[in-house]
C-alpha cells in the first residue's frame, strides 16, 4: 500500500475550502492518513515538526463527523502532556468554527473540574483530549463499555515519548482493553524522531506483533511524510576558556545573552532542573536590556508555567530556559533559534528541541550548541554529524513492567467481573506485555487478588474476590475502587516539599534530601529567584526572598539524562580518527594531540585502560563512553573484584565517558578484572547489599497499589511512604525472596539505574580487545574525569572556580613541560 497519497478528492469539499482560506493545500501525508482510515487501517505517521501531523491525525475525524453526524465519543486524542492536549483543543476549535461542524471537543485531564467529568461520562464530546492517566480512571468506570462503544478513532500524539516508558505500559494495556470495548475503533500514531519504525509498528497493533502467528502483517500503515528543510546548527566556539570538565556551560552565558538579543525569540534548552535555575540566573544577570526571559521546567508551580506558556503563545517573552518540560512543547510558529546549552545525550532529542524553531516545514531551523567541556565539545560534533547523516538513536522497548500491569488488573476488577483467562488474552495483545506467559500473568493476578504468599494472611491486602456462581473476579468491595482511582498513574516523585514564600505564594517543589542539607539563613536559588531558607512547616519549605553568600540550587535524583548508544558510539570514532579533529576549536585538538603525544587515543571498538601513580595512590581510567549509570555500575562492581584481590579499591567516578577508579595497589590482570562473570554472582550480590533496591522498590509498591499515596481528605508523607515500603520489603525478602515484586524491581534496576544491558554490550565488546597504558603520570585525556572527583559535594557557581584551581595542579602532572615559564616553553595549554 501507498505510503502518501495525492488524491485530494478524499477531502470533501467543505473541509477542502477551509485548507484554501488558510491558504494551505492538504499535504500527501495528511492524505495518506485519511486513506488508512477509509481502508479501515491503523496508522503509524512518521513526520518532521511543523508538517501538520496533528491536523493530520484529526482529520479522517472531521470528515467522518461531518458526513455522518451522530452523538457519543467519536475520537480520543492521548497526550504525554496536559497542557498539548489543552493547546490542541484550542488549534482544534477554529476549523469546527469555521466549518460550522456539529462537533464537541473537549479536554480531560486532572485539571478537569469535577461536575465537567460527570457530565463527560452521561453526554461525552464528539472529540475528547485526555492523557495516559485520565484514560485509565475512565476505563476503569463500570458504565466503560458504554462510553466506549461509540469509539472509532483513537489518535496518540508523540507516540515515541511513551513508548517503551511505564507510561507507555498504561497506555497500551488501556488500548487493549479499548480493542474489547470498541473493537471498531483505529489507531493513529504520530511521531516525529523515529529510529526503529517496526517496534512502532508492532506497538501500535492491535496485535501487539509485527508479524502474527501466521506470518501476517500488523493491520497498521505505515505513512511517511516528506523530510522538512535541514536544520542549521551551528556549535559555539565560545571565545572564553573552555572548561576541562563540569555540565553547567555557565562560562558561556554572555555569548548566549548576545545570541537571545539577536533573535526575536529563543528557546534556551538545558539538561537539568538545576542547570535551568543556573543558566536563568547567570542570564538574568547579564540583562541588562531588561529582555523579558522566563523559566519553565517540572519542578515550578503549574501556575507559574502555565503563565509562561500563555506569554510565549502570545508572543510576550524573548527567551524562555526550559528542562525536558518544553521537549514536546506548543506549537509556538515564532521562534527564531533553540540553544542547546550542554551536550545533547541523544540525536533523537536534539533534533526534537531543534524541531520548536520556526514550526514550519520548508524553513530551516536554527539550532545552537553550546558545550559545556571538552568532552561535550565531542559529543555535539558527534550529534551534529548524526542529524547530517539522518541517522537517529533509539533503545530497544523493554517488556512491559509487572507493577503497571498490577495496577491495571485492579482497574479492570473496579470496571466490573472479568474472567482471568479472557484478560489474559486481551494483555498480551498489549505489545508490551506480547511475550508475558501465563505463569507470570497469575503471579500478577494473585498478587493483586491476596498480595501472595507472604502478605496473604493480611486483609487489607485481598483486593479482589471471586463470584462462586459464576466464577468471575471483581473489586473485593468499594474502598479498593476508591483507592484505585485515587492512586492511579505510573509517575512517582521523589519525597518532595513546597517552597512556599512567606506565607504566600507556592513558588514550585523541591526534593526533601535537599532540603535537609539546608540550615536557617541558608541562601539557594529556585524559580528563578534567590531565596533565604527560613524553615519547614508541615509539608512546606518557607523562604523569603534575598540571602547571602553562595547560592546552593536544588539538584533532582534523575535528573540527568542518559547518554545514548549512537551517540557514544560515534563520539569513539571521532575520538579514533584524527582527520576529524581539524574540525574541533583549538583548545580540543591540542588537548586530544597531547593525549596522542603521552599515551594512545581510544580506538572505536575495543576499550582503553590507563594507569598511572598519583599522590601515593594507583589510578585506573577507563574510557567506555557508555553513560553515567553504566559506569556507576561497572565502578561497584570492579571495586568488588578489586577487593578480593587485595589491591584496596578506595573510591570511583563516573562521568557519561569515562570512569576512574583509585586504590592503594595497582590492578594488573584487565582481561580477568574486565571479565564478563562479574554480572554473575558479583551483580546480584551487590544489588542485594545496595538501598538501591529498597528505593526502587518503594516506587514499584506505589505503583502496583501495594502502598498507597493517598486516602479520601488525606495524603501520606514521603516518609510515611518509605516506612511502610521499607517495611514491606524486608518481609518479602525473607519470607518470599522471589515475590513478583520483588522481580518487578530488579528488573527496573537493570533496565534504569544500573543499566545492566549496556554493561553487558560493553564487556561482550571489548573481550579481547582490552589496551592498557601503563603510565607515569596521569594523561591529558584522564584530566577532566580526576577533576570530578569530590565536586559532587560543591553546589552553585564556586564549582568554576574550583575547577580552575585543580586545571591547573593537574596539567602541571600531566604535561610539565607546557606549563612551565614563558621562556622554558615551546607551546602553550589553550
Amino acid at each position: 500500500m501507498p505510503e502518501i497519497c495525492d488524491d485530494e478528492d478524499l477531502i470533501p469539499p467543505g473541509i477542502a475550502g477551509w485548507f484554501r482560506s488558510q491558504g494551505w493545500t492538504p499535504r500527501p501525508h495528511q492524505l495518506g492518513m485519511v486513506a488508512a482510515a477509509r481502508d479501515g487501517m491503523h496508522a503509524l505517521l512518521i513526520a518532521p515538526t511543523g508538517a501538520g501531523k496533528t491536523l493530520a491525525g484529526f482529520l479522517p475525524s472531521l470528515i467522518d463527523l461531518s458526513e455522518r453526524p451522530r452523538e457519543g465519543l467519536h475520537t480520543l486524542y492521548i497526550s504525554p502532556l496536559k497542557a498539548l492536549a489543552v493547546d490542541i483543543q484550542r488549534n482544534l476549535e477554529a476549523p469546527i468554527a469555521s466549518l460550522r461542524l456539529p462537533i464537541r471537543a473537549e479536554t480531560r485531564t486532572g485539571d478537569t473540574p469535577e461536575a465537567k467529568r460527570a457530565r463527560q461520562r452521561t453526554k461525552p464530546p464528539h472529540i475528547l483530549m485526555t492523557t495516559v492517566e485520565s484514560l485509565a480512571l475512565m476505563v476503569s468506570y463500570p458504565d466503560a463499555a458504554e462510553i466506549f462503544r461509540p469509539l472509532r478513532r483513537i489518535v496518540i500524539d508523540e507516540l515515541h515519548a511513551l513508548a517503551g516508558t511505564k507510561r507507555g505500559d498504561q497506555l497500551a494495556l488501556c488500548l487493549a482493553r479499548l480493542s474489547s470495548l470498541a473493537p471498531y475503533a483505529l489507531r493513529a500514531g504520530l511521531s516525529a524522531t523515529v529510529a526503529d519504525p517496526d517496534a512502532l509498528t508492532a506497538w501500535l497493533s492491535p496485535t501487539g506483533r509485527l508479524y502474527d502467528d501466521d506470518g501476517e502483517l500488523a493491520p497498521v500503515r505505515v505513512v511517511r511524510g516528506r523530510p522538512g528543510a535541514p536544520p542549521k546548527m551551528d556549535i559555539l566556539a565560545t571565545k572564553e576558556h573552555l572548561p576541562w570538565a563540569g555540565h553547567m556551560a555557565l562560562h558561556a552565558m554572555g555569548e548566549v545573552y548576545q545570541r537571545i538579543r539577536d533573535h526575536g525569540v529563543t528557546l534556551v534548552f538545558v539538561n537539568t532542573r538545576a542547570q535551568a535555575e543556573l543558566a536563568f540566573q547567570e542570564l538574568w544577570r547579564l540583562n541588562t536590556d531588561n529582555l523579558p526571559i522566563a523559566l519553565h521546567h517540572g519542578s515550578l508551580a503549574v501556575e507559574q508555567r502555565r503563565k509562561v506558556e500563555a506569554a510565549m503563545a502570545a508572543g510576550k517573552l524573548r527567551a524562555v530556559v526550559a528542562t525536558s518540560s518544553l521537549d514536546l512543547g506548543i506549537d509556538w510558529a515564532e521562534i527564531d533559534l533553540v540553544v542547546q546549552v550542554g551536550a545533547p545525550k541523544g540525536v533523537s532529542r536534539l533534533l526534537q528541541r531543534i524541531g520548536r524553531a520556526n514550526h514550519r516545514l520548508d524553513e530551516a531551523s536554527k539550532a545552537l550548541l553550546v558545550p559545556g567541556n571538552r568532552f561535550e565539545v565531542l559529543e555535539c560534533e558527534a550529534a551534529v554529524a548524526a542529524i547530517k547523516a539522518g541517522t537517529l538513536d533509539g533503545e530497544a522497548l523493554r517488556p512491559g513492567a509487572l507493577d503497571v500491569l498490577a495496577q491495571h488488573v485492579t482497574g479492570v476488577a473496579c470496571s466490573g467481573p472479568f474472567s482471568p483467562d479472557a484478560l489474559y488474552a486481551e494483555v498480551v495483545r498489549a505489545s508490551p506485555y506480547a511475550n508475558l506467559s501465563r505463569d507470570e500473568f497469575d503471579d500478577v493476578f494473585d498478587f493483586v487478588a491476596t498480595g501472595g504468599y507472604a502478605l496473604g494472611a493480611y486483609e487489607k491486602f485481598k483486593r479482589l474476590t471471586q463470584d462462586p456462581d459464576t466464577g468471575l473476579w471483581q473489586a473485593a468491595n468499594g474502598m479498593v475502587s476508591r483507592q484505585y482511582r485515587l492512586n492511579i498513574g505510573t509517575i512517582v516523585e521523589e519525597v518532595m516539599l513546597n517552597v512556599r514564600l512567606n506565607r504566600g505564594q507556592v513558588l514550585g517543589r523541591v526534593e526533601e534530601y535537599f532540603v535537609n542539607g539546608l540550615v536557617p539563613g541558608d541562601t539557594f536559588i529556585f524559580a528563578g529567584q534567590l531565596l533565604k531558607f527560613v524553615g519547614i512547616r508541615d509539608n512546606d519549605v518557607i523562604a523569603a526572598k534575598g540571602g547571602q553568600g553562595t547560592p546552593k540550587v536544588p539538584a533532582y535524583a534523575g535528573g540527568r539524562l542518559p547518554l545514548s548508544t549512537h551517540l557514544a558510539d560515534r563520539v569513539r570514532a571521532l575520538l579514533s580518527d584524527p582527520r576529524e579533529w581539524d574540525a574541533f576549536p583549538p583548545a580540543v585538538q591540542e588537548w586530544l594531540r597531547l593525549q596522542q603525544y603521552k599515551s594512545v587515543m581510544p580506538d572505536a571498538t575495543g576499550l582503553l585502560v590507563e594507569s598511572f601513580p598519583r599522590n601515593d595512590k594507583e589510578y585506573l581510567v577507563a574510557y567506555c563512553f557508555e553513560g553515567r549509570n553504566a559506569h556507576q555500575t561497572l565502578g561497584m562492581l570492579l571495586t568488588r573484584r578489586m577487593e578480593r584481590a587485595g589491591l584496596h579499591p578506595l573510591g570511583f567516578v563516573a562521568t557519561d565517558y569515562v570512569l576512574a577508579i583509585w586504590s592503594l595497589k595497582p590492578a594488573t590482570n584487565l582481561d580477568a578484572l574486565f571479565d564478563q562473570d562479574m554480572l554473575g554472582d558479583d551483580l546480584e550480590a551487590w544489588m542485594d547489599e545496595s538501598s538501591m533496591l529498597k528505593r526502587l522498590f518503594r516506587y514499584v509498591a506505589v505503583i502496583s497499589g501495594l502502598i498507597e499515596r493517598r486516602h479520601p481528605g488525606l495524603e501520606k508523607t514521603g516518609r510515611q511512604v518509605m516506612f511502610s515500603a521499607d517495611l514491606i520489603y524486608d518481609v518479602l525478602r525473607r519470607h518470599e525472596p522471589g515475590h513478583v515484586l520483588l522481580r518487578a524491581t530488579r528488573a527496573d534496576a537493570a533496565a534504569g539505574l544500573t543499566d545492566v544491558r549496556r554493561v553487558a554490550g560493553m564487556l561482550s565488546r571489548v573481550q579481547g580487545r582490552i589496551l592498557h597504558r601503563r603510565l607515569d603520570r596521569i594523561s591529558p585525556l584522564a584530566v577532566p574525569v580526576i577533576l570530578e572527583i569530590g565536586r559532587e559535594h560543591i553546589q552553585g557557581s564556586a564549582i568554576d572556580a574550583l575547577l580552575d584551581e585543580a586545571v591547573n595542579e593537574l596539567l602541571e602532572e600531566a604535561v610539565p613541560e607546557l606549563m612551565a615559564p614563558p621562556g622554558d616553553r615551546q607551546g602553550r595549554l589553550i
